[in-house]
């Protein structure tokens, strides 16, 4: 009897440690919405979700994104759950940049344009929140296996800007962010 107890104790001890670690780590919030839009921040990425540094939660860098938000950092990246698909499937983000007119964007289709596009604005020119899915914080960041597809993304955004803004502005090649500041280093 006594040796079923200790059984049942330590079973339940050992459960106890290997479910609520990786139920924490499950339960990660991968993304916030930003207002106005309710484009999807990455909180996964610490250069744009840096950590608290009293509760070590990801907070993001900027508190909306909106034609007039002066941005840390260049670029930012923000996500529209509906964008432009890869041809493996993945959704490519919007890379965000200051310019003298505002805050502009890239995208892989339409390349560098002022932030907002039409599609995000009524007809009065009010922002029009996206509907995100009830569970769009858990929502999967970037996969690896594309890794050499979102460095050339990024590259080409970064080139972009640079030929579109940044050179006329003064901005230094190398304080704009790549895919391994966002992202990591890449796999090969």
């Amino acid at each position: 009897m006594v040796k079923e107890r200790k059984f049942l104790i330590l079973l339940l001890a050992l459960l106890m440690i290997s479910v609520l670690p990786g139920s924490r780590t499950a339960m990660a919030q991968s993304w916030q919405a930003l207002p106005p839009y309710n484009l999807m921040w990455p909180l996964w990425s610490p250069v744009l979700s840096p950590p608290d540094p009293v509760t070590g939660i990801p907070t993001p860098l900027i508190s909306e994104l909106s034609r007039n938000t002066i941005l840390p950092v260049q670029p930012v990246l923000a996500m529209n759950p509906y964008g432009v698909a890869s041809p493996m499937g993945d959704i490519f983000p919007y890379l965000f940049y200051n310019s003298p007119g505002g805050v502009v964007f890239f995208d892989m289709i339409y390349g560098l344009n002022p932030w907002p596009p039409a599609s995000f604005l009524d007809s009065t020119g009010a922002p029009i929140p996206l509907t995100l899915p009830p569970d769009f914080t858990f929502y999967a960041v970037p996969t690896w296996r594309l890794s050499i597809e979102y460095q050339y993304f990024v590259d080409l955004a970064n080139l972009s800007y640079l030929i579109g803004y940044g050179n006329a502005l003064g901005v230094n090649p190398s304080s704009l962010l790549t895919y391994s500041d966002i992202w990591g280093l890449p796999v090969i």
